[in-house]
């Protein structure tokens, strides 16, 4: 898969990433929060657009 060098990604498991280089393979992504309130950190937040390979 060609990866788009403007969406970086180190999750192998997903069924997007590039596998030859560390990017997502989508032309964009969405990102969703993981707790109800606002998110304050990055452990607060999720890429949405994961599939399981």
């Amino acid at each position: 898969m060609k990866g788009n060098r403007s969406i970086g990604c180190s999750v192998t498991e997903c069924r997007f990433h590039a596998k030859s280089e560390p990017l997502c393979s989508l032309e964009n992504i969405q990102v969703a929060k993981k707790v109800p309130d606002t998110a304050t950190s990055e452990r607060d937040t999720e890429c949405a657009t994961f599939e399981k390979e």
